[in-house]
């Protein structure tokens, strides 16, 4: 019972040590790639354009759901 239990004391040690590794935890960054990545538009902004073009004429429909109506019927 002793072995699979930890007392408050080293819980909350261990839970301040981990604490501190991760305040001074500084990742390795390439800012210059991720601005990269950030900022491609290309290809997946054209894929979404066609996607969007084919519901277009439904955008000014209005929803079929409205919020409540479930309760009115009941």
């Amino acid at each position: 019972m002793r072995g699979s239990r930890m007392g408050r004391g080293r819980q909350k040690a261990k839970h301040t040590k981990i604490a501190r590794e991760l305040k001074s935890f500084s990742p390795n960054v390439d800012y210059t790639q991720l601005e990269r990545e950030l900022t491609t538009h290309g290809a997946v902004d054209e894929q979404y354009a066609a996607e969007a073009a084919k519901w277009d004429e439904y955008a000014d429909e209005p929803d079929a759901y409205v919020p409540g109506d479930e309760q009115k019927r009941a």
